[in-house]
């Protein structure tokens, strides 16, 4: 990291798989990164990890997400596009 002051924005909701997948190749082009994943009561309600990336670095992040989410599909391992 540079020194400079990241600011971050929410990229997606990813199942727990995904999120993995797309954390790991932001990790790798670079681009910070965090995520937040249900707590142990809010899980009752809320199933999916919520990623949040360097606002300067979006658009790349949002291109990362898409390939791992189209890669999943073409792949046959669900019907829905990843994201919940």
């Amino acid at each position: 990291m540079t020194g400079r002051d990241v600011r971050t924005v929410h990229l997606g909701q990813y199942t727990a798989s995904h999120a993995e997948e797309i954390a790991g190749r932001l990790e790798r082009a670079g681009i910070v990164w965090w995520y937040k994943a249900p707590g142990f009561f809010s899980q009752i309600w809320e199933r999916s990890v919520r990623l949040f990336v360097d606002r300067e670095r979006l658009d790349e992040a949002k291109a990362i997400a898409e390939a791992v989410l189209a890669e999943d599909h073409s792949e046959g391992e669900g019907s829905s596009s990843g994201q919940v």
